[in-house]
């Protein structure tokens, strides 16, 4: 009985720190920075002539709603080629940093949006799928 006592106490003691926990929402300056765009309700293009007369168009998708927040993605294609994805709106989720890395290298890999899900990150990799999926169309 005389051990059972501070047991206890230092059991409680121990646990408040843990009911108080509440994750940080600050990115912080070392984590990746996004640039924010209007919303756009369709896709649109955009073309400029390279060098050696390779043409450069940029196609930004639909900006898609996602329970996570939004999701927007800017494809910049070298000819029919996609040479680059840019996240112009995500949602503001450590699952959706770690995510974003791998749907770029999956969609310049595959030069569509036929792409694996990122596990963890489902929603927004569906909404990124969305997104990229109306700016191919769009480049048509």
């Amino acid at each position: 009985m005389k051990r059972a006592i501070p047991v206890l106490v230092l059991s409680v003691a121990g646990l408040i720190p843990v009911w108080r926990y509440a994750p940080s929402t600050d990115t912080g300056s070392s984590s990746t920075t996004t640039e924010t765009a209007a919303p756009a309700a369709t896709p649109s293009v955009s073309s400029s002539a390279g060098s050696g007369g390779t043409t450069s168009t940029v196609v930004s998708g639909s900006t898609i709603d996602t329970e996570k927040g939004p999701v927007q993605v800017e494809v910049t294609f070298e000819g029919d080629r996609i040479a680059s994805v840019r996240m112009l709106r995500q949602p503001n989720h450590p699952q959706t940093t770690a995510a974003v890395p791998k749907l770029i290298e999956e969609t310049l890999r595959a030069q569509s949006a036929d792409i694996d899900t990122v596990s963890g990150a489902t929603i927004t990799s569906d909404g990124y799928k969305e997104s990229l999926q109306a700016a191919l169309d769009a480049k048509g």
